[in-house]
């Protein structure tokens, strides 16, 4: 096996990978209330869904252990790559990187690389995506590693939430704000910072409008859009993602479009009804 592609959980893998070896999810862990839910293959969406909203506490999540990626590089590859969520987001970048110099004590000769995505999502599967694209052109380790990093500096995060409950109650939305934008049903349009933090872009009366908001900053901050793949992921609204798709459609030229559902932890934080974009 040439090479090894490892995704944490909060990215979502395409279909085609699911049951191809040289891809693995290693999985974050959930936590609502006291019950802790494991990201993996077993987990159910719409169960996940009812619980966080009947849980007055803000849903948490833990990273994978160092000792969990270890497993995960613990292959016969030539080539192995981690790619985690944004390390401004989560421990688990931090915890890739120990895990990977802890099997290099034993094993200095394997070739390991380490990417923080400065992202989440469907982000961390267009990162997967150049990889693989990278290593079936036939570059080198070190050709993967630098033109995979150069593509990260450039890729954009969006997404916009119907639902504001995990916003406030993480405090990230205070309670009068979260009640007057219900009221006013104003949706904020989120976008991911060149530091992989989160910041509100824009903001719309009503989802219609702020999907409209988010093709249009995806316009305005993508160039050479017809050699780009763009990605979209969604939260129990595919009808939704849809939408979004013929509208990137009419009005951009792209290489391709991918439509997923969120995994457990893009779940936990679109909550039912949001949509994440990356390009």
């Amino acid at each position: 096996m040439r090479y090894k592609i490892i995704i944490d959980s909060c990215g979502e893998l395409l279909d085609e990978w699911k049951n191809d070896e040289r891809f693995e999810s290693v999985p974050l862990t959930l936590m609502v209330g006291a019950e802790q839910i494991i990201d993996d293959e077993t987990f159910d969406q719409e169960d996940f869904l009812k619980k966080v909203a009947a849980c007055p506490e803000c849903p948490k999540s833990a990273c994978p252990s160092p000792e969990r990626y270890m497993r995960a590089y613990d292959c016969e590859a030539e080539h192995i790559y981690a790619v985690t969520l944004s390390s401004e987001l989560s421990g688990s970048y931090n915890s890739a990187l120990l895990g990977r110099d802890l099997i290099m004590e034993d094993h200095p000769d394997k070739k390991i690389h380490v990417f923080n995505s400065c992202s989440a999502s469907i982000g961390e599967s267009l990162i997967g995506m150049k990889i693989q694209e990278c290593e079936e052109a036939g570059m080198s380790f070190e050709e993967v590693v630098s033109t995979v990093e150069h593509y990260i500096e450039g890729q954009h995060t969006f997404f916009v939430l119907e639902n504001l409950d995990t916003l406030r109650k993480n405090g990230r939305l205070s309670k009068v704000k979260a009640l007057v934008a219900s009221a006013l049903k104003i949706k904020p349009v989120m976008g991911s910072t060149d530091e992989g933090t989160i910041c509100q872009l824009d903001q719309a009366r009503g989802m219609n409008r702020a999907m409209i908001k988010i093709v249009e900053q995806v316009i305005a901050k993508t160039s050479d859009s017809a050699d780009k793949v763009l990605a979209i992921s969604h939260c129990n609204c595919p009808e939704r993602a849809q939408v979004l798709k013929e509208a990137f459609e009419e009005r951009m030229k792209l290489a391709k479009i991918v439509v997923l559902d969120t995994a457990g932890v893009s779940s936990m934080y679109a909550n039912d009804g949001g949509v994440i974009v990356a390009i």
